[in-house]
């Protein structure tokens, strides 16, 4: 039960691009001239990678998503994605990861999972309602985005995409079957793309 791979690794390089133009929003390389839409600019970005994120999940588990397409086609929003998903793969997330170089070289490196500094699953659902709220407009009337608080919302997505960055950066994949696992680099250092490795379990 393999993962759609080059679904998954064209979603990968999406969230690369987007988040390349969230950075030049917040370094002011790409200049919207007004700040509140300078920040609905970074929003919309996160919002997008977070439901591309969601749709990685279903690419991950692609026969799982075959066998429930008529349930999956209704589906848009990152909760009810992976809240399905979960169901049937509780381990559908990406594993964020560090790999630890063996001492002998002869011998392959440690994976080991991080425990902090990523999106995690329930940060992401957060996330992507904050964004919505910002792509609303104000009601003049009503409560909505106090654009003159700009610092805290660009703290926001400084803090977003930095999580996001290092849940993708280099992370595992581990589809319902089991006896495989896929390492994942968001952007390999040779190439400049995404790139996704097969490990095959070993049964002795």
């Amino acid at each position: 039960m393999s993962p759609d791979k080059q679904a998954y690794l064209t979603i990968m390089e999406e969230i690369v691009f987007r988040t390349d133009v969230i950075e030049e929003l917040i370094s002011k390389k790409i200049n919207m001239k007004y700040t509140g839409i300078q920040i609905e600019s970074m929003a919309l970005q996160v919002r997008m990678i977070t439901e591309l994120i969601a749709l990685g999940s279903l690419a991950a588990n692609k026969p799982l998503f075959e066998e429930n397409l008529k349930k999956f086609k209704k589906l848009y929003h990152p909760k009810d994605i992976l809240r399905d998903i979960e169901k049937l793969n509780p381990k559908f997330y990406p594993e964020p990861i560090v790999e630890i170089q063996a001492k002998d070289d002869s011998r392959i490196g440690e994976f080991v999972p991080l425990k902090s500094g990523f999106m995690k699953r329930d940060e992401l659902i957060k996330a992507h309602g904050q964004c919505g709220d910002m792509l609303h407009a104000k009601n003049p009337y009503g409560k909505g985005i106090d654009y003159s608080d700009y610092d805290r919302y660009e703290a926001m997505m400084i803090n977003w995409v930095t999580r996001i960055k290092t849940l993708l950066n280099f992370h595992l994949i581990r589809p319902l079957d089991q006896n495989q696992i896929y390492k994942v680099w968001m952007l390999d250092k040779e190439t400049r793309r995404p790139r996704m490795q097969t490990f095959q379990r070993i049964k002795f």
